[in-house]
C-alpha cells in the first residue's frame, strides 16, 4: 500500500488535467462548435454523407453541409433531390454561403436548359469573393451556358479558367479554346474587337493565323508554330499545345503509291460503281482538281446514318435520281457563284490504282488481298454492309469508305465519305438557320427515307440552338393528285420530330459535371391556325413537287412569307421553263458541279451519262474521293481542314465523317440563279 503522502502527490498532479477536461466539456456544452466545413473547396464525398452530417450538425454548420450535399447531388445527377435541398436553405445566408448558393442554382438551371434564367444568377456572382475551386466552377458554368456556340465571350471564359486547372482538365481547356477558334470563320475572327491588354487572346488569334496560313505544308506549320512560341512564351498554348496541333507536329503525308479501289463491279450497283470509278480515274489523270484549304470546320454530325443503298443516291435518296437539265441560259453562271472555283488541271499522278470487285467475294478476302498486294490506302467499299465489316475488322490500312455505317466508329485510320439524304438534310438545316428562319416544317414522304431525313435535320437544328422541329408526311402521287383535285391544299400543320439525340457533350471540369441540355417538345403549330411556321423543307421527287407547291399556295396564298426549300431529289432532268416558272421563289440544293462551278466539265460529264444527273453526282463523288485520299492524313489530323470539291465544300469532323456544304440555287422568273 502506498503512503498517503504519495497518493496525495499523484492526485495533485492529475487534478489540473481533469479540471481542464471539465472546462472544455463545459464550453462545448454552452454553444455550437465553430464549423470546419469548407464549402469553397472541392466535393470529395457522397451526397448521403453530407446529408447525414447536415442532420447531425448545429445551425451554424448545417447550412454548409447542406450546400456540399447539393453539390454532390448535382454531381451524381440527382436533380430533383438537389432542387428540394435548395428550397430548404435558410433565408439568411452568410456572404460565402450566398455566393455558393448562386453557383448551385445557376448550375441546376443550366442542366435544365434554362439558360436565360441562369444568366442573371451568374451575373450576380462576386468573382472576387470566390476561391480558386469556385472560380473554376464559375467559368465552367459560363462556358456551359454558351452551349458550344463560338463567341468572344466564350473565348474569354476559357482563357480566364485556364490558370485554375491542372492535368487533364488543363489540356481539355486548351483543346476547347482551340476548337472554339477553329469553328469561327475568318470573317468572324476579323470582326472580333479585343482590348489592348488581352495579350493571351491576341496570342491565340495569332496562332490561328499561323495555322490557317500554313495548314497545307507540315514543315511550314512546324516552323510557324516554333516562331509563334518564341513571340508568345507566356501564352498557355506555347507551353501546352492543343492536342490537334501537337499531332500535326508529327504529321507525315499518307502514302498513295498503291491505291486499292473497292467497288461492286457486278449486279445492281454496277452502274453506280462505274460512275465513281470514271470520276476517280479522271481526277487521277488531271481532268479537274478541287482546292484544299484551311478554314473553319463545319459542325459535327455525330449520329449520321448513310443510305442503306450504295451512295448512289448522291445526296438525295436511297434510289438513283437525276437532276434538271440546265441550258447555258438557265444554269447559274460561274462568275456569279459565291463558292470557290476548282483549280486548273492537276499534274497526272504516278499512283497505281488496283480495282477490286466486292461483289464477287467476301469483303474480308478483298481487304486481305489488297494488303498482300501492297496497297497503302483503300478507297471503298461502297455498300453499307461492307463498310460496317471493314470498320469492325481492325485493318491496319488507311480506309476512305464510300458510305457510312449505322453507328459511326472512330478509328484513326478510317474516314467516311457518303452522299446521303441525311447529309443534305444537315446542310439544309444550316442554310435555313443562316437565312434567319427559326420555325421550320419538314414535308417528307411516309417512308424510311422520310424518317432518316427528319432525324438528321432535327438533330442538326437542335445543335444550332433551334427548338424541336415539326414534320408533316405525304403519301403517293395519286394521293397528292386527289388532294389537289378536291381543293384541299396542304395546311402546313405538323407534329414534333422526336429525333434520337446525338451523344451528349456535357461539360466536366473542376469536379463538376454539367450534362448536355435536353431540348423540350413544343406544341403543334400550323399556319392555318396562326402558328409560326416560317420555312418548309421539302424532300420529294420532281413530279411530287409539281403537286406539292401549288397545294401549299392554295392554303397560304401566293404572297405568303413562308420560304420554301427543296432537296436535290426534286432536281431532275427535263425540267422546262413552265416548271421553273411554277417553282418561282423556291430554293433547292445541289452539288457544285451541277450548279455551274465548272460548266465545261458539267457539260462533258452530263453528255457522257445521257443527262442522268444521279450518275453525274456519283462521278463527282469519284473525283472528290481521289482528292480526299490524297489528303487523308490532313483530314485525320488537321482541325478545320476543308476542300472545295465537286460534291460540295468538304470538311471532316472528329470521327472523320466528311460533311458537305452544298450550293443553293433559286427559281426566279423562269431562271435558275444562286440563292442569296
Amino acid at each position: 500500500m502506498l503512503p498517503s503522502k504519495v497518493v496525495r502527490h499523484k492526485a495533485g498532479r492529475f487534478l489540473p488535467v481533469i479540471l481542464a477536461g471539465l472546462i472544455l466539456a463545459a464550453c462545448s456544452g454552452q454553444g455550437p462548435q465553430t464549423s470546419t466545413v469548407n464549402i469553397q473547396g472541392p466535393v470529395t464525398a457522397s451526397s448521403a454523407y453530407y446529408l447525414q452530417q447536415a442532420q447531425q450538425s448545429s445551425d451554424d454548420s448545417k447550412t454548409d453541409w447542406q450546400l456540399l450535399a447539393i453539390r454532390a447531388l448535382l454531381k451524381e445527377g440527382k436533380y430533383p433531390e438537389a432542387t428540394q435541398q435548395l428550397s430548404q436553405l435558410p433565408q439568411q445566408l452568410s456572404e460565402t454561403q450566398q455566393q455558393e448558393s448562386l453557383l448551385l442554382k445557376a448550375q441546376l438551371l443550366i442542366t435544365q436548359q434554362k439558360i436565360k434564367d441562369a444568366e442573371p444568377l451568374l451575373a450576380a456572382v462576386k468573382t472576387g469573393a470566390l476561391s480558386q475551386d469556385q472560380l473554376a466552377r464559375y467559368y465552367s458554368l459560363q462556358i456551359a451556358s454558351a452551349q458550344g456556340r463560338p463567341s468572344l465571350s466564350l473565348l474569354r471564359n476559357y482563357i480566364a479558367q485556364e490558370p485554375l486547372l491542372k492535368g487533364t482538365d488543363h489540356q481539355g481547356n486548351i483543346d476547347a479554346t482551340w476548337q472554339t477558334l477553329t469553328q469561327m470563320s475568318p470573317q468572324d475572327v476579323s470582326n472580333l474587337v479585343i482590348n489592348a491588354d488581352e495579350n493571351v487572346l491576341q496570342g491565340w488569334l495569332d496562332l490561328l493565323a499561323v495555322w490557317r496560313a500554313n495548314a497545307q505544308d507540315a514543315e511550314m506549320l512546324k516552323s510557324g508554330i516554333k516562331d509563334w512560341q518564341t513571340r508568345y512564351p507566356q501564352n498557355p498554348a506555347a507551353k501546352t499545345l492543343p492536342t490537334q496541333l501537337s499531332q500535326m507536329q508529327n504529321y507525315t503525308k499518307a502514302s498513295t503509291s498503291i491505291i486499292a479501289l473497292l467497288l461492286p463491279l457486278n449486279g445492281q450497283a454496277q452502274v453506280f460503281a462505274n460512275a465513281i470509278q470514271k470520276g476517280f480515274n479522271d481526277a487521277k489523270n488531271g481532268v479537274s482538281a478541287p482546292v484544299a484549304q484551311p478554314a473553319a470546320a463545319q459542325p459535327a454530325a455525330a449520329d449520321a446514318a448513310a443510305s442503306t443503298q450504295p451512295a448512289a443516291a448522291a445526296g438525295s435518296s436511297a434510289d438513283p435520281i437525276s437532276a434538271p437539265q440546265q441550258s447555258a441560259a438557265t444554269a447559274p453562271q460561274p462568275q456569279s457563284q459565291p463558292q470557290s472555283q476548282p483549280a486548273a488541271a492537276a499534274p497526272v499522278s504516278n499512283a497505281q490504282i488496283k480495282v477490286y470487285d466486292t461483289s464477287s467475294q467476301p469483303i474480308e478476302q478483298v481487304m486481305q488481298q489488297a494488303q498482300q498486294d501492297g496497297a497503302t490506302i483503300v478507297v471503298g467499299p461502297l455498300l453499307k454492309s461492307n463498310v460496317e465489316k471493314v470498320a469492325n475488322s481492325q485493318t491496319p490500312l488507311n480506309v476512305l469508305a464510300l458510305n457510312e455505317p449505322e453507328k459511326i466508329q472512330n478509328h484513326p485510320n478510317i474516314c467516311y465519305f457518303a452522299l446521303s439524304p441525311e447529309d443534305e438534310a444537315r446542310d439544309a438545316a444550316h442554310h435555313i438557320w443562316e437565312q434567319g428562319k427559326r420555325q421550320p416544317l419538314l414535308l417528307v414522304p411516309r417512308s424510311g427515307l422520310g424518317d432518316r431525313v427528319t432525324n438528321a435535320f432535327a438533330q442538326e437544328w437542335q445543335k444550332l440552338g433551334g427548338s424541336t422541329v415539326m414534320q408533316q408526311r405525304f403519301g403517293s402521287t395519286a394521293e397528292l393528285k386527289q388532294g389537289i383535285n378536291s381543293g384541299a391544299g396542304i395546311s402546313l400543320s405538323g407534329t414534333p420530330v422526336n429525333a434520337a439525340p446525338a451523344e451528349p457533350q456535357g461539360v466536366s471540369i473542376a469536379g463538376m459535371t454539367i450534362p448536355a441540355p435536353q431540348p423540350g417538345t413544343p406544341n403543334v403549330v400550323s399556319t392555318s391556325s396562326g402558328g409560326g411556321v416560317d420555312a418548309v423543307y421539302i424532300v420529294s421527287t420532281q413530279d411530287e413537287l409539281q403537286l406539292i407547291k401549288p397545294m401549299i399556295t392554295m392554303r397560304t396564298g401566293s404572297r405568303s412569307n413562308i420560304s420554301l426549300y427543296a432537296s436535290s431529289r426534286s432536281a431532275q432532268a427535263g425540267a422546262g421553263p413552265d416548271f421553273r416558272l411554277e417553282m418561282d421563289g423556291l430554293q433547292f440544293s445541289d452539288i457544285p458541279l451541277l450548279s455551274g462551278s465548272n460548266p465545261g466539265l458539267m457539260q462533258q460529264t452530263s453528255k457522257s451519262f445521257n443527262n442522268d444527273y444521279s450518275l453525274v453526282r456519283l462521278y463527282a463523288m469519284g473525283m472528290d474521293a481521289w482528292t480526299l485520299a490524297n489528303h487523308f492524313n490532313q483530314m485525320r489530323q488537321s482541325p478545320g481542314f476543308t476542300l472545295d470539291g465537286n460534291t460540295g465544300k468538304l470538311s471532316a469532323d472528329t470521327d472523320c465523317v466528311i460533311n458537305r456544304k452544298l450550293t443553293w440555287n433559286q427559281y426566279r422568273r423562269g431562271e435558275i440563279t444562286p440563292a442569296n
